[in-house]
């Protein structure tokens, strides 16, 4: 009998209730009303009726624009976490290895762009790699260059603009991971006969592998879903997945397309959180915010 009891325990049911609860009011409800309403019709402009009809998911299995926008927003999402992963572990392990004794001053630093607006941050590219901008104006003036260089409206300026964004997720998720390795590992690898490039590659590294598993997985997906950056700094070709929900939500007013599409989205990036989960396992996702 007691063992029947504590298979219908309801405590932990009842400590979780808020959290369920809370999921369920923000998430499962809301995200149900988006599928509900990708299946309305779309008579004219901001004029939708109800109807169970899968026109807007024909639509989007069939067309193959949608299926460019999705490759180009997976392939764009790789390249720029894979470009915050290499450039995002140096400073994190500066941070985390320094014995500079006031290391929180890095890590304001390090999160003081977050004091900007996102918007104002992708802007401020525009004065930095445009015609007229701090770049073009340096090399016009050292006689390097007959005119400016066009480094805008281009996915160069995509990618750029992305990882100035986003590279401060990657390197506080590799720092956390980073920060938590023993320090008396790597020292203890060289004493039997680790050069210091092997006693980081066979030590530190797998060790930090959470982190930095981590941090790609939030940039991919944070990637994957802006729309911004590319509306400011692409080119008409440069757009992605979350600029065709824009166009469809803000320009067309096709709002139960503009759902079809973001529930879209949502079920790939979901795909892409369950590879994660086979390959990393969501436990090491964890152990990266330990």
């Amino acid at each position: 009998m007691a063992v029947e009891a504590a298979k219908f325990d309801k405590r932990p049911w009842l400590l979780l209730s808020p959290a369920l609860i809370a999921i369920t009011a923000l998430v499962v409800i809301p995200m149900s009303f988006i599928l509900v309403y990708s299946f309305y019709e779309n008579v004219d402009l901001a004029v939708d009726v109800p109807a169970f009809q899968f026109g807007n998911w024909s639509d989007i299995f069939t067309d193959n624009y949608y299926h460019v926008a999705i490759w180009k927003t997976f392939r764009l999402s790789l390249i720029v976490t894979v470009l915050a992963a290499i450039l995002g572990y140096v400073p994190a392990y500066f941070i985390a290895m320094t014995r500079f004794t006031k290391k929180w001053m890095l890590l304001l630093l390090l999160i003081m762009p977050f004091w900007v607006s996102f918007i104002i941050r992708t802007l401020s590219w525009i004065h930095i790699m445009g015609n007229e901008g701090a770049i073009n104006s340096l090399l016009l003036y050292l006689g390097l260059i007959d005119k400016p260089i066009q480094m805008m409206y281009n996915e160069f300026a995509v990618i750029v603009g992305f990882i100035h964004v986003f590279l401060p997720y990657m390197i506080l998720n590799i720092y956390v991971s980073l920060e938590g390795i023993d320090r008396n590992l790597e020292p203890a690898a060289r004493t039997l006969g680790a050069t210091p490039w092997q006693a980081f590659r066979e030590v530190t590294l797998p060790l930090s592998l959470p982190g930095l598993a981590a941090g790609s997985l939030l940039v991919f997906v944070l990637t994957a879903g802006s729309y911004v950056t590319p509306l400011i700094l692409g080119g008409p070709n440069d757009f992605l997945f979350g600029n065709l929900i824009y166009d469809s939500v803000i320009t067309e007013l096709n709002w139960p397309m503009g759902a079809a599409l973001s529930f879209t989205l949502l079920v790939l990036l979901g795909l892409v959180v369950v590879v994660y989960s086979r390959v990393m396992g969501l436990k090491q996702l964890s152990k990266a915010f330990s």
